[in-house]
């Protein structure tokens, strides 16, 4: 259990974004007596884990898949203290079936240790010392994590956290600290094996955002290694609706309030300290000033410079004008019949179709496959949801007509790649609809559609990394762009994170 109600329900906190960061933040500090107001532009809440429906489907935007339901993970953690009860969800085992080019069968990521290990060493053989050291890497990072670390800090308060976290266990890490996944296929002598480098990027592209030769080592061996039990990937009961549905809940059972469809424009600062939001009302055009005496934002560190405006520090500013292009994500949602799913189909799949290609722009794809009777298709139906990393600029140049032509043409190639392992024909494709960075952008409001947060290279993680004190005081950043990085899991660390900083500078 997280510690309880504060009593300082006389704060006024304004949360911006009602992703699962914030609504986790919001939820978190209305439950622990904070009065809470949660404001987010689009029409549902939840994000890039919210869902949408047509004709009888269920369609998951974004996030298929959460950790941290576990005993001792975050999400189990945080409902704990919220008092309400986890969503439904059963295992992925295997948490993905990974297909590379020319190869008919998957590298399949078992959830049992044993399984796992086993089949590691018959699709790479050699390569056992590797895995060994991420999985020692592994169980010092998340024994680490798990002493609520505050990482990077930018207070005294926020150093105590960190080092109080430190122990003998920890030390073991800090050799690693500026070592990439690259770096250490070069130490065991994998890195000219392409399977297994290839494997990697894959894997990597997906949590990280960059691949082996950029992803930090640290970072990279709690990704690789949270799909093994006791901790696991999940497979929600309904959708991933199902998760922010219950934030909600919490938010307002402790009197906090969420209003959709409204606009945060600007985030005003006086003397240094963010004093006020500016509102419009999208259904009526109203605009308002709100205030307040902290506010949290769970939006990209792109959209924040915005929101500051002139208000956002030069050093601020500069560094997020340096950041390496995030990606976009181009997505096709398909429901179709059920016979068009291969008997024991995987809930997750991985494909690359071409060594020589780039990982995305439709040569990758990442496809998730409901389940019978999960709640996201009708009986003898089913939805496939397929996503692939893109250049998310060139989605924003040229005419309506150049737009239109390029998204038609990104769905024909990923429904022509689908087919090789799905039975899908004009008589089993019931519906069809395909996402680009711009949806991405109008619906969630991120600049420019991006996702999965800045990268988590060395220079941007853990003591590198954005904080959630942000350099104007009163003024948290929650969200993928923080420690620990993106996921459902990921975001809720760093609402925790900054909600134990406000009760901290409030006291």
């Amino acid at each position: 259990m997280l510690s309880g109600r504060s009593g300082s329900d006389k704060f006024r906190i304004v949360v911006i974004g009602a992703g699962i960061g914030g609504l986790t933040a919001g939820a978190l500090l209305a439950c622990r007596g904070y009065r809470v107001l949660v404001l987010d532009q689009a029409l549902v809440p939840g994000g890039c884990a919210s869902t949408f429906k047509r004709r009888g489907f269920t369609f998951d935007v974004g996030a298929t898949q959460v950790a941290g339901l576990e005993p001792g993970g975050i999400h189990r953690r945080i409902f704990d203290e919220l008092e309400i009860d986890l969503p439904a969800a059963t295992p992925c085992d295997p948490a993905c079936a990974v297909f590379l080019p020319g190869e008919t069968e998957p590298i399949n990521i078992w959830r049992d240790p044993e399984k796992w290990k086993k089949e590691r060493q018959r699709q790479f053989p050699g390569s056992e010392p590797f895995w060994q050291l991420m999985t020692t890497l592994f169980n010092a990072s998340w024994k680490f994590q798990a002493r609520d670390p505050v990482l990077p800090p930018r207070s005294l308060w926020d150093m105590w956290q960190l080092t109080s976290a430190v122990r003998p266990d920890t030390l073991i890490t800090l050799p690693f600290t500026f070592t990439t996944v690259g770096d250490a296929l070069r130490r065991y002598g994998l890195y000219e094996n392409q399977r297994l480098r290839t494997f990697l990027d894959l894997q990597l592209k997906l949590y990280s955002q960059v691949d082996a030769d950029q992803t930090a080592l640290l970072y990279a061996a709690t990704a690789l290694g949270v799909s093994q039990e006791p901790q696991g990937l999940f497979h929600l009961q309904g959708s991933m609706q199902a998760l922010s549905d219950r934030l909600v809940a919490a938010l307002e059972k402790y009197g906090g309030k969420l209003l959709m469809r409204h606009t945060v424009e600007q985030i005003e600062v006086s003397d240094g300290k963010a004093s006020s939001i500016r509102i419009r009302n999208q259904k009526t055009g109203a605009v308002w000033t709100e205030s307040a005496d902290q506010v949290v934002a769970n939006v990209t560190v792109q959209n924040l410079v915005k929101l500051l405006g002139e208000a956002a520090t030069a050093g601020y500013q500069r560094r997020v004008s340096k950041l390496p292009p995030a990606s976009g994500a181009f997505v096709i949602y398909l429901g179709v019949d059920q016979s068009a799913i291969p008997q024991a189909c995987p809930p997750h799949l991985q494909f690359l179709y071409d060594y020589s290609g780039p990982i995305g722009e439709n040569n990758s794809l990442f496809v998730s496959v409901s389940k019978p009777g999960d709640g996201r298709a009708p009986e003898g139906k089913a939805t496939i949801t397929a996503s692939s990393f893109t250049d998310a600029a060139k989605w924003w140049q040229g005419s309506g007509e150049d737009y239109d032509t390029l998204k038609q043409q990104y769905s024909q190639e990923a429904i022509a790649r689908l087919a090789d392992y799905f039975y899908l024909k004009p008589e089993t494709i019931i519906h069809q609809e395909a996402a680009t960075p711009r949806t991405f952008a109008h619906y969630t409001g991120r600049e420019q559609g991006i996702v999965g947060g800045i990268g988590q290279r060395v220079a941007t993680f853990g003591p590198f990394g954005f904080a959630t004190r942000t350099p104007v005081k009163s003024l948290w950043l929650v969200g993928d762009s923080t420690h620990p990085g993106e996921g459902t899991a990921g975001v809720s660390y760093s609402a925790l994170t900054a909600v134990r900083q406000i009760e901290a500078s409030v006291k």
